[in-house]
């Protein structure tokens, strides 16, 4: 079955960037975004050229070194925002504009006191303005996860008339649940006309723990593009998690989608970013946590050692991890110590192993994990007399 693809638009550069103490210098923003063009991310977001002469700048270096990936510029529905980010992407082999304005009742109140009409005039107005630039003009309607339905496609429609090519659908609060995000995908599918002529993009916050569930949705809803960043930075909760995503669709084969990303380099580059943005990875994020292929409880560890998928639904070498871990802690039982004893030369029978056993919990109720040399020690300590074989 033929699938289709799901773009992924990477915001790394400039969502994720927003983390309070995560700045990036110049050089630090090139290699990121060189190794987000290997990854096979469609859309590199670069950064928000009129922010300060820094973004300007790193925007014009990036879209000079990127060679396959569109580059993209965020502005505000101004004039001289869209200038500044035309001149910065004048270098891209495909440039991108993204523009936009906030469209909820709340933003049109109390963010730019404001009426409705007023609001879809200008962003016909950026729509078009863009489009003297660039070709490919994205729009976001920031704050549509509150935004009223039938306004937001009378908004989408218009700037899609003005030539808009990715209507951006942001949950900007991360307030949405999943089916009522999707559900909002499928009204302006629906509802707007001319809508074949674009691409509805998701853009999800994590504020309640959603974002990669809601871009699922939209995604499963007729939207084609998931707006993202690696580990998920990004502002306050942060974003939806690209690695996710990637590997979501990748294990669900049945929803026929899928994406151009490379999976085997997930690991590495976000090992990569976070080393570069000083911001650590959680042990227990998905696809890429220290613990995601971690195995310490001795049941999970007996059926993993039998056979992998017991407990794991990746391959680990799928996502750039070169095998799983079997961690010894005082949960674990005799089948992962005997694996692990093994590993480090030592083949024990079932009688030296209960024995064995007996003195490795001592040890492990001491020490939260037991590490390859502590086995050497706790079999010293034992009077069994143990042949030691050369390890694997």
């Amino acid at each position: 079955m033929s699938k289709d693809i799901v773009q992924i638009f990477d915001t790394t550069l400039r969502d994720g960037e927003q983390v309070p103490g995560c700045k990036l210098d110049a050089d630090q923003k090139l290699v990121i975004a060189e190794r987000l063009d290997y990854l096979g991310v469609d859309i590199i977001e670069a950064g928000f050229p009129i922010s300060s002469p820094g973004d300007f700048n790193s925007v014009y270096e990036i879209a000079k070194l990127v060679k396959n990936a569109t580059v993209c510029g965020l502005t505000r529905a101004v004039k001289k925002d869209i200038e500044i980010a035309a001149e910065a992407l004048k270098p891209a082999r495909v440039p991108r504009i993204h523009t936009g304005i906030g469209t909820s009742d709340s933003h049109i109140k109390f963010k730019f006191n404001s009426n409705r009409a007023a609001i879809i005039e200008r962003a016909v107005a950026a729509v078009s303005y863009a489009k003297t630039f660039v070709e490919d003009v994205e729009f976001y309607a920031e704050d549509a996860g509150r935004t009223d339905n039938e306004f937001l496609a009378r908004v989408c429609e218009a700037v899609v008339k003005a030539g808009a090519t990715v209507l951006n659908i942001p949950d900007t609060t991360g307030y949405c649940l999943p089916e009522e995000y999707g559900a909002k995908m499928k009204y302006l599918k629906e509802n707007v006309k001319g809508i074949h002529k674009a691409v509805l993009s998701c853009h999800c916050h994590n504020d309640l723990g959603l974002a990669t569930a809601n871009s699922i949705a939209g995604v499963v809803n007729g939207a084609r593009q998931i707006e993202c960043t690696i580990n998920g930075i990004g502002e306050r909760a942060g974003n939806t998690s690209l690695e996710e995503v990637v590997m979501i669709l990748r294990q669900h084969p049945s929803l026929g989608l899928d994406t151009r990303i490379n999976s085997k380099l997930l690991y590495s580059t976000s090992q990569m970013v976070s080393q570069k943005m000083g911001m650590m990875v959680q042990p227990n994020k998905a696809i890429v946590g220290a613990n995601a292929f971690a195995h310490s409880s001795g049941i999970h560890q007996d059926g993993v050692i039998k056979n992998r998928e017991t407990y794991e639904i990746i391959d680990p070498s799928d996502v750039g991890v070169n095998e799983s871990s079997i961690v010894l802690t005082a949960r674990s039982g005799r089948a992962a110590l005997a694996y692990r004893a093994k590993i480090v030369g030592y083949e024990l029978t079932k009688t030296q192993l209960d024995t064995v056993y007996q003195e490795f919990l001592k040890f492990a109720d001491k020490d939260k994990e037991i590490m390859d040399d502590d086995i050497h020690e706790i079999i010293a300590a034992t009077d069994v007399v143990i042949t030691k074989v050369s390890a694997p």
